[in-house]
């Protein structure tokens, strides 16, 4: 079966989100956690998905000179791509509270690149989900920024979370990468990459 096959591979996921890792583990896949500082910049004039894109790219690339033969890097950044800008992770209640209100009574797309590193290849793709939320008031909002400090999530929320639950009326695409990460996209991708 090809979870064997994969968990056969020392799979290291280069992520702290408790999220993230919670997805891998229900997948079945065996891995480590294992981070390299890299700070999230990109060049300015990538879109959405560039963005997403080149930062997991990043991410990886940062492993390649210490990569050993069985081992496969999973890097990943999610991004809230609304009105032609990135919301990214808020640095405070001001900030938090300002991307809610962005993306109140709005669509946005959630996006998620992710990047596979080995010693001898590389594979870089992104998901995409569209997210429609109520109008949420400016009341809901304080509550949702003060009880559950939203302040690692981009564009200042968690589906999974009371907002979610409250003001999701539509989504287009998986919703796991709105959790965090495209595990179904992922698990084909792994299977190809393993095969290939």
């Amino acid at each position: 079966m090809i979870i064997d096959k994969l968990n056969d591979f020392n799979l290291i996921l280069a992520s702290r989100s408790p999220r993230r890792q919670q997805l891998l583990r229900e997948l079945g896949l065996k891995f480590d956690v294992v981070i390299n500082e890299y700070e999230e910049t990109y060049p300015e004039g990538l879109n959405g998905e560039e963005i997403a894109r080149y930062v997991a790219h990043e991410k990886a690339a940062s492993f390649k000179n210490g990569i050993s033969d069985n081992e496969i890097i999973i890097a990943a950044d999610t991004i809230v791509w609304c009105n032609n800008k990135v919301l990214g992770k808020p640095v405070d209640h001001e900030d938090a509270e300002r991307f809610l209100k962005e993306i109140s009574g709005n669509t946005h797309e959630v996006i998620t690149g992710v990047s596979l590193l080995s010693k001898s290849k590389e594979l870089t793709f992104s998901d995409s989900t569209k997210v429609t939320f109520e109008v949420l008031s400016e009341e809901e909002i304080c509550y949702y920024i003060d009880k559950y400090s939203p302040f690692d999530k981009a564009g200042a929320y968690g589906i999974q979370e009371w907002i979610g639950i409250l003001a999701c009326s539509h989504i287009d695409g998986s919703y796991f990468n709105v959790v965090g990460l495209p595990v179904q996209r992922l698990y084909a991708e792994l299977q190809r990459f393993i095969l290939v």
